[in-house]
């Protein structure tokens, strides 16, 4: 059996945070799929389909990795593709309790769907896509939290809305 396993999340932008989430992630399962939300709540610097571009080519090196936009409920994307596990990230007790929550209503959704919290690498534990966007709005350099092609595209972004 191929075991699949989502990683869903807004991405706005992904960080190395994410990324390292992503290689690990990878590495247990056959194939794992990048899940971008899109979510009318909010508003993101990036457009659903941007932030699916970006992490195509932040992942390219990463072969079992598929990068999909989706609205609705997570248990139906995994239902969609056949996905037997979750994948979340967990910095701090705050993101620990909320995705507990979450953990709960997906199983209850689809008891199937086991979730898997792993726990970023000491050097980026403090990385939040918010905290990025806060630097560079304020001119500090992002280069080594972020891919090359996400700085790149933040610097742009700001650039044009000013």
């Amino acid at each position: 059996m191929t075991t699949k396993a989502i990683y869903p999340g807004t991405f706005d932008p992904i960080t190395n945070g994410h990324l390292d989430l992503i290689q690990r992630a990878s590495k247990l399962v056959d194939q794992l799929i990048v899940a971008v939300a899109f979510n009318p709540s909010k508003q993101p610097m990036f457009s659903l389909e941007e932030r699916v571009a970006m992490i195509e080519q932040a992942c390219t090196q990463v072969q079992n990795v598929l990068v999909v936009g989706f609205t609705g409920l997570l248990v139906d994307l995994a239902k969609k593709h056949q996905a037997q596990v979750l994948i979340r990230g967990v910095r701090t007790n705050m993101d620990f309790e909320y995705e507990l929550q979450l953990a709960n209503m997906n199983r209850a959704l689809s008891p199937e769907l086991e979730t898997i919290f792993l726990t970023p690498s000491e050097n980026n534990s403090f990385i939040s896509s918010s905290i990025i966007k806060d630097v560079a709005r304020h001119h500090g350099s992002i280069s080594n939290f972020v891919p090359p092609v996400v700085a790149a595209a933040v610097t742009a972004k700001l650039s044009t809305d000013q």
